[in-house]
């Protein structure tokens, strides 16, 4: 009869210390609430300065530019919750009697994916889309301020970084990052809600002529969202970047490399579409409004927000963003 009880006692012990396991199991609960929090949300761009080269009777002149963008969500602690990166890469060409050449496309960094090949022709044990990737859960959980303390000599990532996987140069992550964090603002997007970035390149050339340089120039529309489970935008940022890359009748170089390029969005109401163009509204602005008619729709529905002269449809110009809307919807509609 001892042994009987002390055998039922055992078990009611078991029982009673799996029931307990299973209270604990509450953490996914309170868990749960964490990821229900509504953080904040920034999106920004990073833009390097832009590189050239004259062309020559045996090679064609280029221009380069890189624009990074960044999104993240930070939390009440000024930790960032989750961050997605991408690169526009992009690089013209122009001849040696001043001709413009068209690009058949453009691909960011990311859009590339194994062709981007850092493996086959870089000697890198890990291809662009995979080290950003690795950038991007290393920096989850920190501040900006330990974020920027990730960048070593020459441009690349300290201890931690490299063995995270991530051995390219990180300062063009960390300075899209620093004003991603520093526009972030309160939101509706939670940490359920997924990150991403996109970029849409268009191109415009124009040869030289006597009179006038040419040009080939690219402009960079950049989106970045925070997207729901149901493949809907929460929250949206977009922004721009142009670089006009010149050259005269010789195929020489006229583009003032040392001159900052300003986001068209960091250009503020220096962009001048109010003053100059008579628009009721800045280019921000109207970008905004753009953001804001987004939100709610997944990418196709933003893929029929552009009439056929380019413009937004009624809907969108009413909501006050009258411009053309070819580069934004581009990109936007990738998410």
């Amino acid at each position: 009869m001892k042994k009987s009880l002390a055998i039922v006692l055992c078990l009611i012990m078991a029982i009673a210390a799996m029931l307990v396991g299973c209270g604990g199991d509450k953490a996914p609960a309170s868990s749960d609430k964490a990821t229900d929090a509504t953080l904040k949300f920034g999106s920004a761009v990073f833009v390097s300065a832009p590189a050239t080269t004259d062309a020559t009777a045996d090679k064609e002149g280029t221009g380069k530019v890189d624009v990074t963008v960044a999104a993240v969500t930070v939390d009440a602690d000024g930790k960032i919750v989750a961050c997605d990166l991408d690169t526009a890469s992009n690089t013209v060409k122009f001849t040696a009697d001043g001709k413009a050449v068209a690009n058949d496309s453009f691909k960011t960094k990311y859009e590339q994916g194994k062709d981007y090949n850092m493996v086959t022709y870089g000697g890198a044990k890990k291809e662009w889309f995979e080290q950003a990737d690795a950038f991007e859960k290393l920096v989850a959980g920190k501040t900006l301020a330990e974020v920027k303390a990730l960048v070593a000599a020459e441009n690349k990532g300290n201890d931690e970084v490299v063995k995270a996987g991530c051995t390219i140069m990180i300062h063009e992550f960390v300075g899209a990052i620093e004003k991603a964090m520093n526009a972030a603002k309160d939101s509706k997007v939670t940490a359920k809600d997924t990150l991403k970035v996109t970029a849409a390149t268009e191109q415009t050339c124009a040869d030289a002529t006597a009179d006038k340089d040419g040009s080939n120039k690219v402009a960079v529309t950049l989106f970045g969202a925070a997207v729901g489970a149901d493949g809907k935008v929460v929250a949206a940022a977009s922004d721009c970047v142009e670089v006009t890359f010149s050259f005269d009748t010789k195929g020489k170089s006229t583009l003032d490399t040392a001159k900052a390029v300003k986001s068209k969005k960091e250009q503020g109401k220096d962009y001048g579409m109010v003053a100059y163009a008579q628009a009721e509204k800045e280019w921000f602005e109207q970008a905004a409004a753009f953001d804001a008619a987004c939100v709610g729709k997944t990418g196709k529905e933003i893929a029929g927000l552009v009439g056929e002269d380019g413009k937004g449809v009624k809907d969108l110009q009413s909501a006050g963003c009258t411009i053309y809307v070819t580069g934004f919807v581009k990109a936007a509609s990738k998410i």
